[in-house]
């Protein structure tokens, strides 16, 4: 296998990473436990969590299996700073009104605040990679980044990094790191699948000329590229659409359900399951660091695995374009942040 860069740093992940955001939320903790102990026999090193999934709950079964086995060293743990935990499905592209001030958001006090919390739910003495979850803007970057800065000098976090920030965001972001000596985003960690592209227009040019990794989330887009749904009215049990709700479910679209149908027989004519031609498909674009899989069962992992050490090939890239050209859309993952709110048009 082939490990990659993080941006600039030398530090060195797999060409996939484990999510976990149903760790104790619809994957039982000893699902969830077997799960990460052969993502890392398969040479996977890099799980991304955060300190809201499962309302703390995934932290948590990372850390105790991670500490159980004695195989923290073998991996890189990525974790997002949000808002307190609170129930699983609520959105958290917003400000939660009934949560008390200073637990959520972008701010000094708060971030400092939920890494001392991560740090004790994953049994561990350092993060490696501490994001920020959402863009906010009524906390000011410098904020921001300072509180970042200052964990990393205290050795608590190795590396900082941002979540489903706009790029002119990400861009000030580097400017004032650069000026000013704050510790720099070494990624961005986007929504990005076959049947939303959009991140290809300014994030992904912005991400290779800065030396920014891209962790991408969804790349089976909420099981349509696997052809989960029949229509977009009818939530299938399983999917994040059937299990959370109204806001997930925003981003199945009928035209993305209709493009995924397309794809899976193509996958099929190529000899490949439809989940694995996905990720295959986003591991390989350019500017990619590793898309992020998420799998229910040891069978659904074991499927996607082997894209870890394939390569798309020309005419199949080709294929997918002619699906979905570059740059555009027919599903809701980009729009759906809070500091971008459009329809799909």
């Amino acid at each position: 296998m082939e490990y990659r860069h993080l941006g600039q740093t030398g530090v060195q992940v797999s060409p996939v990473c484990l999510g976990s955001d149903d760790f104790g939320d619809g994957t039982p903790p000893e699902t969830a436990e077997k799960l990460i102990l052969r993502s890392l026999d398969a040479g996977i090193n890099l799980i991304d969590t955060g300190n809201l999934y499962a309302g703390g709950r995934s932290e948590a079964i990372i850390g105790r299996t991670l500490a159980a086995s004695g195989r923290r060293h073998e991996v890189l743990i990525s974790t997002k700073i949000d808002h307190a935990p609170r129930k699983p499905g609520v959105s958290l592209d917003e400000h939660v009104p009934d949560l008390p001030p200073n637990v959520q958001g972008n701010s000094r006090l708060n971030i400092i605040r939920a890494c001392e919390l991560s740090l004790k739910a994953l049994r561990t003495d350092w993060i490696d990679l501490l994001q920020v979850h959402r863009y906010y803007p009524q906390y000011h970057i410098e904020e921001t980044l300072g509180a970042l800065t200052d964990l990393v000098r205290q050795g608590k976090v190795r590396y900082a990094g941002c979540s489903t920030f706009p790029a002119w965001k990400l861009m000030q972001a580097i400017m004032l790191s650069e000026m000013k000596g704050y510790v720099r985003f070494v990624n961005e960690e986007s929504p990005y699948n076959l049947l939303d592209r959009r991140i290809e227009n300014e994030l992904v040019p912005l991400a290779e000329e800065h030396g920014v990794g891209l962790l991408t989330w969804s790349p089976l887009a909420h099981g349509m590229l696997t052809g989960a749904y029949e229509d977009a009215d009818t939530w299938p049990k399983g999917t994040r659409a059937g299990s959370r709700g109204a806001f997930y479910a925003a981003r199945v679209t009928a035209e993305g359900i209709r493009i995924g149908r397309e794809f899976g027989k193509l996958a099929r004519e190529a000899g490949l399951s439809p989940a694995r031609l996905a990720v295959l498909w986003c591991k390989d674009q350019p500017g990619v660091t590793a898309p992020i899989v998420g799998a229910g069962s040891i069978a659904h992992l074991d499927d996607l695995l082997p894209a870890m050490e394939m390569s798309l090939d020309d005419s199949l890239r080709a294929a997918c374009d002619a699906l979905v050209p570059p740059g555009t859309h027919v599903a809701n993952f980009f729009n759906t942040s809070g500091w971008m709110k459009t329809s799909i048009g």
